[in-house]
């Protein structure tokens, strides 16, 4: 089993925290901490998930857990993009950062349920 941090999927929500911060930096004040800092706090569970879904046997509710919340990022977002807080190409990357890690996330708790348990 590879650490949690050498994986792709972690990477790729690094990326995207990355991203997300830059984007909340240039906010007004009260959008950077409401709709800010629950983002954040999103993407930083995802990659708890990320490292629950790398230790646990059974990675299958990590893993819909982990969708779920890639889920209301993407709604985050998107009213991010409609209420002209960011740019549309700020949202062009975060969002292509987003569907790497859902593809990633469903091919890995695919195969994990396609995989025997040992």
């Amino acid at each position: 089993m590879a650490l949690h941090t050498d994986l792709p999927i972690y990477k790729a929500a690094y990326d995207l925290l990355d991203v997300v911060t830059e984007i909340t930096r240039s906010m007004p004040r009260d959008f950077k901490v409401s709709l800010g800092g629950k983002i954040r706090d999103e993407i930083v569970e995802i990659t708890v998930l990320i490292c629950r879904g790398n230790v646990y046997r059974d990675k299958s509710q990590p893993l819909l857990d982990l969708v779920e919340r890639l889920q209301v990022v993407e709604l985050l977002l998107r009213l991010y993009v409609d209420k002209r807080l960011i740019a549309r190409p700020q949202y062009a990357k975060a969002v292509s950062i987003t569907t790497s890690i859902g593809k990633q996330a469903n091919g890995w708790r695919k195969k994990s349920a396609s995989s025997p348990v040992a």
